[in-house]
């Protein structure tokens, strides 16, 4: 099969698209051939090494963690799965969905994808949604709660935005001044432009003694003291990146975030039940179409990664679908 290679950490240019083996499925795992592949901000770390102390990588390496597609092979003791079934998972550690094949574990990461939702949307559900659950629930949330999201504009903050509406809460979401109409249609009842002065008084001036909770996805470490201020005394700030215990005025933390100790070879191993998630994957009215946003395609030959000079806002994953056609396209014309 045709897949994207790292042969080595450094930069982009230098990854190739080449022939490798077809991956088996071992237990508890099936092949699927891929339809669309999607790109996060860690695909691009991990290939350049940016990352390299806390998720070393495995050379040679196949990036991509989002993947929608139709199971071709079934390993032992599958359970939810058959041949023909449409499938869009999380890749976990073991990556290497930028290629024709991938193996997907069965377990919370996967779902059968539904028939509503087509492949561009599917494959850029995973990450985003899947972390944005986990924040959600971390969050413990209940209808009335006041709840500031900062960076509700991007992938992750999105989901976190109609996921805490779902749950009842009232949301307060930080953006720029021009990404007011968007947080609105996910259902924000009020926005917060950070550009415009510090978000904790702007919190404040609409909360008054603060929210009881914050969910930044956008802030690490120290930072997250900044919007921690936003919180009301004895509330708390959820984040899956990391930082201090607590803070002032008894603002304690949760922190979802675990990183992968390896990456690069997949262990075949069952990850435990994660039912939030899997209720993510498996919801059938997924984001509406205006918050698939499409990234502008230039240099051909690395359209696929194009994240690295266009971050993600919103849900931006054209080019990895791309690269998955082409790849088929590759194939086909090399067996005229």
């Amino acid at each position: 099969m045709r897949a994207l290679v790292s042969h080595a950490y450094g930069p982009l240019e230098k990854l190739s698209i080449e022939d490798v083996p077809v991956p088996v499925p071992g237990p508890h795992q099936v092949l699927v051939r891929v339809e669309g592949a999607a790109l996060n901000p860690v695909d691009v770390k991990l290939v350049t090494g940016a990352m390299r102390k806390a998720m070393p990588v495995t050379h040679p390496f196949v990036p991509g963690v989002d993947v929608t597609g139709v199971v071709e092979e079934v390993g032992r003791d599958v359970t939810r799965f058959a041949v023909g079934d449409p499938v869009l998972a999380w890749n976990g550690a073991s990556f290497a969905t930028l290629a024709e094949y991938a193996l997907v574990d069965d377990d919370f990461s996967s779902a059968k994808h539904p028939a509503n939702l087509d492949v561009r949307r599917a494959s850029s559900l995973p990450t985003g949604a899947m972390t944005a659950a986990a924040l959600v629930a971390a969050a413990d949330l209940s209808p009335g709660m006041d709840v500031l999201v900062v960076g509700a504009a991007g992938g992750v903050g999105s989901f976190v935005v109609q996921l805490a509406k779902q749950a009842g809460a009232r949301v307060i979401a930080t953006g720029r001044a021009e990404d007011g109409p968007f947080l609105d249609g996910l259902g924000a009842d009020l926005t917060v432009d950070y550009t415009k002065d510090d978000i904790a008084p702007q919190v404040l001036a609409l909360a008054g003694e603060g929210v009881q909770v914050v969910i930044d996805v956008a802030n690490a470490g120290q930072d997250l003291a900044v919007t921690a201020a936003a919180a009301r005394p004895g509330g708390r700030i959820v984040s899956s990146l990391g930082g201090p215990r607590e803070f002032l005025d008894g603002v304690s933390a949760v922190y979802t975030g675990r990183v992968a100790r390896h990456v690069g070879r997949s262990s075949g191993a069952r990850h435990p039940s994660r039912p939030h998630q899997r209720r993510v994957l498996l919801r059938s009215r997924p984001s509406s179409p205006h918050r698939l946003r499409r990234t502008p395609r230039t240099r051909q030959d690395h359209d696929h990664l194009l994240m690295e000079r266009n971050p993600c806002t919103g849900l931006q994953h054209d080019a990895a679908t791309d690269t998955s056609a082409r790849l088929r396209h590759e194939r086909r014309h090399a067996l005229g």
